[in-house]
């Protein structure tokens, strides 16, 4: 509008010869060389502020929201209710009983490098459960506090975690060889993963309190674990790793008791009270993800053994797969699973809880079938055909048959 403005006015001056009449050449010359110079930095001004406003735009377009805490917040949880009936070999042991699992957590971001989480369970003080049994006129349930921790990203692909957290190994196949799904160690980790490969150093707890007569000792147990993600095809992809764990409990008393089924170590070998070996546990693993006449299918094999343990007793493997996945209602999926741990293979007290009553000195099959009832709720049967050593049987062995029917809804 202002450069339409001058062309205007210089033109009404060039043109009316009667206003100018007495302007020399000169002057008028002069006039059109101002206005040609004031619209070249109209035009100069109009290209930087064009510039200006394109720049301003991708500033826009680019710039991620203001968020507020809430936003920085996560919620999760589960509920399972579990009906469970267990047949030994003694009519006196058979267990029926109904439970329930309650779990539910927060993760906040607290800054761009930096999580934190809180978690609370129901449970006893088991490390491997989180199981209630039901009972006791209705009476209120025990809540635990099941993880607290902070995670530092502090570089590309590399984190270090402290506190009470989930369990930082890999377990192929959700296999309970090693670690009981519930279990969350208690120290720091340092965890690398690029997608392809990943690698965990672990410095874990079993007791960090030194009383200062010396009643306590600070006990500790450390592992590392480092494995490969690979895509053979767009339908499979193969993970392959290995771990090594040590765990010095010689001379050390049981860490805690479970009055459901297990003796003082859980399977492991004792004497006079005090676990009679340290565990120095290396483990290979593989599982394979495919598809097999279009339904997804899982394999796995999982080997330990205890490298610090000169008897018989000092190795284990489990093998098995999956059929099929629930993501919502009217999904299938099927499972087979059989494992044969020995007495001294692990540290058996971080073992499946459910497999045989939990522990080590154990073998048998596992059967599982699973039904989507809706989004995030599933169904299960898990039939255990399983067997208790002689170690822990007390010089015989002895059947351990269980069902589970479980109802879980994730949240």
């Amino acid at each position: 509008m202002k450069r339409t403005a001058i062309f205007l006015a210089v033109s009404g001056f060039t043109l009316c010869p009667a206003l100018f009449a007495n302007a020399d050449e000169a002057t008028l010359q002069e006039l059109r060389d101002q206005v040609a110079a004031l619209t070249e930095r109209l035009n100069a001004m109009e290209a930087k502020t064009k510039v200006m406003e394109e720049k301003t735009n991708q500033v826009v377009a680019t710039a991620k929201p203001a968020t507020s805490w809430a936003d920085r917040i996560q919620w999760h949880g589960d509920v399972r209710y579990r009906v469970e009936q267990t047949d030994k070999d003694s009519a006196y042991d058979d267990i029926n009983r109904n439970r329930i699992r309650a779990r539910i957590g927060l993760t906040a971001q607290v800054s761009d490098d930096f999580k934190a989480g809180v978690a609370l369970a129901s449970g006893s003080e088991s490390p491997t459960s989180a199981n209630q049994t039901l009972g006791g006129g209705g009476s209120s349930k025990q809540i635990n506090l099941d993880m607290a921790w902070i995670d530092w990203n502090f570089a590309e692909n590399l984190n270090l975690v402290a506190g009470k957290t989930k369990n930082p190994f890999y377990t192929p196949g959700g296999s309970g060889l090693v670690w009981d799904s519930d279990y969350r160690p208690e120290g720091g980790h340092l965890s690398y993963d690029n997608g392809s490969v990943w690698a965990i150093a672990a410095y874990h707890f079993l007791n960090s309190y030194d009383g200062s007569k010396g009643t306590d000792d600070i006990e500790e147990m450390f592992g590392a674990q480092l494995g490969y993600n690979v895509t053979v095809s767009e339908k499979t992809s193969l993970k392959v790793g290995t771990s090594y764990l040590y765990i010095p409990v010689a001379g050390s008393a049981a860490f805690f008791e479970d009055s459901d089924d297990n003796a003082e170590f859980f399977g492991n070998t004792g004497i006079g009270g005090t676990h009679a070996l340290d565990y120095e546990v290396a483990e290979v693993f593989a599982e394979l993800n495919t598809k097999l006449a279009g339904i997804p299918t899982m394999l796995f094999a999982d080997y330990v053994k205890n490298t610090d343990s000169d008897a018989d007793e000092d190795t284990g493997y489990a093998a098995g797969f999956k059929l099929g996945k629930v993501k919502g209602r009217g999904d299938l999926a099927f499972s087979y699973l059989y494992q044969d741990l020995e007495a001294d293979a692990v540290f058996a007290a971080f073992a499946d809880s459910d497999f045989a009553g939990g522990g080590t000195d154990v073998k048998g099959h596992k059967y599982g079938a699973y039904l989507g009832l809706s989004k995030n709720t599933t169904a299960s049967l898990s039939y255990y055909d399983t067997e208790i050593g002689k170690v822990r049987g007390e010089g015989k062995k002895s059947d351990y048959d269980a069902i589970k029917l479980n109802i879980e809804a994730k949240f």
